[in-house]
């Protein structure tokens, strides 16, 4: 049988107190006992239970992380860089990949709380009743990172979509394009979703110009709707000059269908992408993306979700809204200087 607490204290000579206070490194212990427990310990071949450690302190170094989609760029990104700070804090992930499943997700948080983790990460925000009833009621700290759900009492980790979007509308149009694509996400999403489509919409506005509905398309994020939006929007006549999307990944889906059917990027058609994912520079022409400081943002994340475990009602309650930075790379042609050449 595997050696237990008390076998330890037998073995050094010191009671099973004296030992846990050595597991749990507290200072008031006299370095000779130290040693005495730690070298039973290895001679014992001791290893303290995890659970049973974490009932006494009252602290499992535990986080809870939902996300929506694990294979996005954006979100596998941004998921090692709290899996990083974490690390660096030792604290553990229990990652969940609820891929937009909702009866998932309220089973994870179930799960959370059984294994009562210190914190909880929530990366989307399409919350049905069933689950808006069930985290409100916890008492662990939750934090949501990269969205803001409405009507919620949590922090979140965020950058004004609003803004981002609206900037990023503007560029092509600084860039002489007046036939603007949409490609947005999710409708029932306020911040990728409505934000992101509204601050299109009044760039636009206030520039004078006006998009037929055949422009404007909406989809899931991933790389296979871009291509199918795109397609659609192919179709119109005349297509657009220029097209944003509100992910990277829909934006290579994009930039595949336009190769695809013959024509190039951006020497025909312009692509704007949302995110700043690794993708950007990955594919050719390089992809001018409208960058979420997605590294910043999850170590943001984490260090805010400590200072709400180690003191919830003293820690501050309000967002923390990061800086947007339009990236220009190689995927949009500036139609000024076409026509002064």
């Amino acid at each position: 049988m595997a050696p237990k607490i008390k076998d330890v204290a037998k073995q050094a000579g010191v009671s099973v107190t004296t030992v846990s206070r050595v597991l749990n490194g507290e200072r008031y212990v006299k370095d000779d006992l130290k040693i005495r427990v730690q070298r039973a310990i290895d001679e014992l071949g001791y290893s303290p239970s995890h659970i049973a450690r974490s009932l006494v302190r009252r602290k499992t170094n535990l986080i809870g992380v939902i996300v929506p989609d694990v294979t996005s760029s954006f979100y596998s990104t941004i998921l090692s860089t709290i899996e990083k700070t974490a690390s660096l804090n030792d604290y553990n992930l229990l990652v969940c990949n609820i891929i937009e499943d909702t009866d998932k997700e309220l089973k994870y948080l179930q799960v959370f709380q059984q294994m009562r983790v210190d914190g909880i990460i929530i990366m989307h925000e399409k919350l049905n009743e069933e689950i808006r009833e069930l985290i409100n009621k916890f008492s662990i700290p939750i934090i949501f990172s990269s969205v803001k759900p409405a009507d919620q009492k949590f922090m979140s980790v965020i950058i004004d979509d609003y803004a981002a979007a609206y900037d990023a509308t503007r560029h092509l149009i600084e860039l002489g394009h007046t036939r603007i694509g949409f490609i947005g996400g999710d409708m029932r999403d306020i911040t990728s979703g409505q934000n992101r489509y509204a601050g299109y919409i009044r760039a636009l506005e206030d520039s004078g110009i006006e998009v037929p509905e055949s422009y404007i398309r909406f989809g899931d994020y991933k790389t296979q709707s871009g291509y199918e939006l795109m397609k659609e929007m192919l179709a119109s006549e005349p297509y657009p000059t220029a097209v944003f999307a509100v992910s990277d990944d829909m934006a290579v889906g994009a930039m595949n269908c336009i190769h695809d059917h013959g024509l190039k990027v951006p020497e025909d058609l312009s692509v704007i992408g949302f995110d700043g994912s690794q993708l950007t520079e990955q594919v050719r022409p390089r992809l001018t993306s409208m960058q979420q400081p997605i590294l910043e943002m999850g170590k943001v994340t984490v260090d805010m979700l400590l200072r709400l475990i180690a003191d919830s009602k003293n820690s501050p309650a309000e967002d923390v809204i990061l800086q947007h930075k339009l990236v220009v790379r190689d995927s949009c042609n500036d139609l000024k200087s076409s026509e002064e050449a």
